[in-house]
């Protein structure tokens, strides 16, 4: 599997996390991208974006906010 790419969305409010992950996943077929939010709307947002497109999508809570994991 190729790096990570972490893609910082904390503080941001939507629809910014969206169109971030949306710019980090743009150019991908296949990886792990790792998207760090602080609030339940934005981590809900990322995840239905990341699997309407096929990616499989799981959660972390840390740090008073959540990493949401797309994986493909």
């Amino acid at each position: 599997m190729s790096d990570v790419i972490t893609v910082n969305a904390s503080g941001l409010s939507c629809p910014q996390p969206v169109m971030l992950t949306k710019k980090a996943l743009a150019n991908l077929s296949s990886g792990r991208v790792e998207v760090l939010v602080d609030t339940a709307t934005s981590r809900n947002n990322v995840s239905r974006y990341a699997s309407n497109k096929g990616w499989k999508v799981s959660t972390e809570e840390r740090d008073g906010g959540y990493k949401v994991i797309l994986e493909k």
